[in-house]
């Protein structure tokens, strides 16, 4: 693709405007028309590629983003000195995994996997988390799920792309030592 087309380019500018990932809905009625972003998309990503731009776009979060590509980083990282750079400690980690494949969940099923006591107002504050409601029965506690921020975050399209749970126990099964396998000095 040599030249860009009008739409391209408004696809393009919006991209570059968007403070989220850029959906389909929004292309819409910004371009008052029906577009195929993902094909649009496809064609910018290619232009992109022939050209040797810096950018590329990626789809997160059921949207598409304007992202740097990653040669670029050293400059970009200069540029924002680790500002804004969020940080997650490991029980914050656990904690938004166990939020993320049982979403919606209450504090007490998060604290019972967990064995410890979970603060989760960081994860809320950080805009990873959010309160979805409350749940029937005593107390009515409330309950959690994930945010479109921590798909971008982790840089997922939807949680359809998590791994599968039984993904997971391979991986962690593939990384224990086998027991019956000793370190034996040779002699």
């Amino acid at each position: 693709m040599n030249t860009l087309s009008q739409t391209h380019k408004i696809v393009q500018a919006l991209l570059f405007a968007a403070r989220e990932p850029l959906t389909s809905e929004q292309v819409n009625i910004c371009v008052q028309e029906q577009v195929d972003l993902a094909a649009i998309v496809a064609d910018l990503n290619s232009y992109f590629e022939a050209e040797n731009q810096p950018v590329w776009i990626q789809p997160l979060a059921e949207g598409y983003r304007l992202m740097t590509r990653s040669e670029y980083e050293p400059w970009i990282s200069r540029l924002f000195q680790n500002k804004g750079k969020l940080k997650l400690s490991r029980s914050a980690l656990e904690t938004l995994a166990i939020i993320a494949y049982k979403q919606p969940v209450t504090r007490v099923e998060i604290d019972t996997i967990r064995g410890v006591t979970t603060v989760l107002r960081p994860l809320i504050e950080k805009g990873l988390i959010t309160i979805n409601g409350r749940q029937d029965g005593p107390g009515r506690p409330l309950l959690y799920g994930t945010t479109a921020r921590f798909l971008e975050y982790f840089g997922l399209t939807s949680l359809r792309d998590l791994p599968r749970v039984k993904e997971l126990e391979e991986i962690v099964a593939d990384e224990k030592p086998d027991p019956g396998q000793a370190n034996h000095a040779i002699e």
